[in-house]
């Protein structure tokens, strides 16, 4: 039998031998947006929501609000079609726990939502959440592209001890991360079922 590489067994081994050697900050231009693939990936894998998502979030890139305190980092990456192709004005919707481990529930503190761009790319610039009982560091996302059904998934950081611990914790949805300087910049592309 012949091993033959998907994208998704390509992305899940870089990200692992990256979690082995620690953060590497790579320059825009020697790493391209979206990761060659050619074959049919599986769809990213759906997780739950969790008890704290809240519907109609607002509509912005930055969540980083007056008076909100932790460790900034930008999420971005792309949203695929099986067959690789970057799907346009998909919903990027995104909510996280704050640097002590709580969900706002009253109002829309550390939530939002993108639409991609004509790339099927999204961008989020927010901060690192803390651990709290039972959970890894993670981010809650929900995406959809116009006319499909919602994937609703959870993102987890590379090189937390926390990780082996976490029941919910999977790692084909670990996001690859860098460095620039200070910054963390975290990248996940999703791929999604269309039909």
């Amino acid at each position: 039998m012949t091993f033959k590489p998907t994208r998704r067994r390509l992305l899940t081994a870089s990200a692992a031998a990256g979690a082995a050697l620690g953060f590497t900050r790579i320059a825009a231009a020697e790493a391209p947006l979206t990761p060659a693939c050619h074959d049919g990936d599986e769809p990213t894998v759906a997780q739950t929501e969790g008890p704290f998502f809240k519907p109609r979030s607002p509509e912005r890139a930055d969540l980083i609000e007056p008076g909100i305190k932790g460790r900034p980092i930008i999420l971005s990456g792309q949203v695929l079609d099986r067959a690789c192709r970057p799907l346009a004005h998909a919903l990027v919707d995104l909510w996280q726990a704050d640097d002590h481990g709580d969900y706002d529930n009253t109002g829309f503190r550390l939530r939002g939502h993108v639409f991609t761009d004509a790339e099927g790319r999204y961008r989020f610039r927010t901060i690192v959440p803390a651990l709290y009982t039972g959970r890894t560091r993670h981010f809650h996302v929900k995406v959809q592209p116009a006319g499909t059904r919602v994937l609703t998934t959870q993102l987890y950081f590379p090189n937390e001890p926390m990780n082996r611990r976490d029941g919910l914790f999977r790692s084909e949805l670990m996001m690859r991360m860098d460095r620039a300087g200070e910054d963390l910049e975290g990248r996940y592309d999703f791929v999604v079922a269309t039909r």
